[in-house]
Parts: C-alpha cells; structure tokens; sequence
C-alpha cells in the first residue's frame, strides 16, 4: 500500500504573485492545506524546519493546530534539525501535540542541512564537545529524545516533593506508540544503514549527499535496498516505514502552464553538483501532462520502492492552488502507482 503527503517548506515572502506573505500566512495557510488535502483522501500533512530564514521553524504549535482541526491524516516533520533541539523539551511538545492528533504524529529528524546562519544552533546554546561535530551532536541529542519519549527515567526525583519516593522521573506526558514513529533523514547509503540499526524509520528527500554516477532513482532505491538488509539484520519484529520526496507539478489547465510549462530542460533531470562541501545528486522534477508523469514514475525505482511519497509543494502559490495540485495527483496520477484515498 503506497501513502502519499505534501510536505511544504513554508515560505512566505511579500512579493508580486505570492499569496504567502507573512509567517502568519505561512502558519495559518498551511493548517488550512492540510484540512483540504485530508477531504481528498491524502495520507499526510509535512513541513520542513528551518532556522534563522522567513519559512517555517517552531513545528510543534503547527502540528498540534493540524492535529485538532483533522482527524485522519498524518502530520509530521521532513525533517527536523537536531542540532538546534533540546531533547527534553522537544519530547514534551512531541508527545503532546501527539495526544492532542490521536497519535498522528510522524516526525522525521536528523543532522540537519546548511542554514543561512553559521553555526545557529550555538545561538540556540547548543555547542559540540570536544572532538565532537555537529553531526555527532545531533545524534547525540536523538538519542535522548528517543529515549524520553519511550518513557526513561531522566531526572532525579526530590523526596521532599514526591512523598519520599526516589528513583527516576520520566518526562510528561507520554504519548504510546510514538517512539516507533521517529523517522531518519537520510543522505547516504551509509546513514541508512545507521538508522536501520537504530530501529527509526528512514525519509529520503529529493537529494543525495553522494555519487556514484548512477541515475538519482537507482542510487535511491539502492539506499532503501541497504536500508531494509540492515533492519532486518538488526532483528527488528515492526515494519518499517519508507518515504521519499518529490517534486511533481501535472499540467492540466492554463494556469499550471503558466506557472510550469516554461520550466528549464534541466528541472527535468538529475543534476550532480556540490553541496556542504561534497558532491551531491539531486533528483530530477516531474513536470506535464499526468499520463507523462505516470509512466516516469512507474519507471522511478525508488518511488516504486518506498511506501510513503511526499510531494513537494510551492507553497507561495496559497492554499487554493496546491489544493488543485493534490486533488490533480489523487485522481490522475497516485492510483496508477498503487494509492487508493484515505477516506472515511
């Protein structure tokens, strides 16, 4: 069974042609994107978390907002920058807006991308320890985080205050199931295979921090096939669950012609250039008519593979516009890659 989701990166930007023109905007444009994409039958609400930048960044008021105003679609994160968080606190606001959705929440977290700040997350009062990198950080602070949301003991309990009972108090509240929930974003081969061991689930977005001059779908689904032999190495009795990105933009009518048929030949292939310091492959876009998107993505491999596709949204286009786009997908090209409408 394939899901489908759109995941938005909450741009706003006072400029002509935006009807996103203000974080306000973004918020609340973006709760009403997910009411209308859970009324065509779409599994999943994303949003992507930046820092220091005019897009969106605090999830857990948004997420929470969405969870109250639905009722049957997922919401979470693709992803979260773990070198910003504090784990404890996260895992408070993680299990409560997971309370307030009926346990919907699917967060996807990992090292994190290039900010427009450098080294942001020291402002944030999170600075590496010795010969400790960022990465190594962010790993750290996942593994805290996961283990507060399964219910660890964290915190000295004081005897003066709980009837002098001792022991260890586990951060409240806790919300069953979430921890089963946690996905990892991925740009190598080489962390999927650490988050198989982990026992997170694996996202997978429109690039790759790697190379190895193969087509972007291959490399994909070869990250994905390494992924599934580690988790069952690991001896993991769950299922996991798989998702990747795309950008998909079907032309049905003058206006996605006017905002996509001119898009440049190169939009529609992979391109290899440089990215933090290594090379990196991006994923090709899927601009046309939806028969010509169809038959190139039941030839994607990667598609084909995972069991979750998020579709990229231009988000600055308002809540009317990307509503056409899903609904476009749902009826014309999701079915043909094994979705069926998650209606009631």
């Amino acid at each position: 069974m394939k899901r489908i989701g759109f995941l938005s990166f909450g741009h706003w930007q006072p400029i002509p042609g935006s009807q996103t023109r203000s974080a306000a905007d973004a918020l609340l444009q973006t709760i009403e994107l997910a009411v209308a994409a859970e009324e065509l039958g779409v599994d999943g609400a994303y949003v992507r978390v930046h820092h220091f930048a005019p897009q969106l960044a605090s999830p857990f008021p948004l997420l929470a907002a969405i969870g109250a105003r639905t009722s049957r679609i997922e919401m979470g994160t693709a992803v979260i920058d773990m070198r910003y968080e504090n784990p404890l606190y996260m895992a408070e606001d993680a299990a409560a807006a997971d309370l307030i959705s009926g346990g919907r929440l699917q967060l996807g977290v990992s090292r994190g991308s290039p900010e427009p700040a450098l080294h942001g997350y020291e402002s944030f009062g999170h600075v590496p320890a010795d010969e400790m990198s960022d990465a190594d950080m962010a790993r750290t602070h996942t593994e805290l985080f996961r283990a507060a949301i399964a219910g660890a003991g964290l915190a000295r309990a004081n005897p003066q205050m709980t009837g002098g009972a001792s022991g260890a108090l586990m951060i409240q509240p806790q919300s069953p199931g979430l921890s089963e929930r946690i996905w990892w974003g991925s740009g190598t081969r080489k962390t999927a295979v650490w988050a198989a061991e982990q026992g997170m689930n694996l996202m997978s977005s429109t690039l790759l921090t790697e190379d190895t001059g193969v087509p972007f779908d291959q490399l994909q689904a070869e990250q994905i096939d390494q992924y599934r032999a580690a988790w069952a190495a690991a001896g993991w009795e769950r299922e996991p669950r798989v998702s990747v990105s795309r950008s998909i933009m079907p032309i049905t009518n003058d206006l996605d012609r006017r905002y996509f048929g001119g898009r440049a030949a190169g939009d529609r292939s992979d391109q290899v250039g440089y990215l933090d310091g290594g090379l990196a492959r991006f994923g090709k876009s899927y601009v046309g008519e939806p028969d010509e998107i169809v038959a190139e993505l039941v030839q994607d491999a990667a598609v084909q593979s995972a069991d979750t596709i998020l579709l990229t949204v231009p988000n600055q286009l308002g809540v009317d516009y990307n509503a056409h786009l899903l609904e476009t997908v749902a009826q014309h090209i999701a079915p043909a890659i094994g979705w069926t409408p998650n209606l009631p």
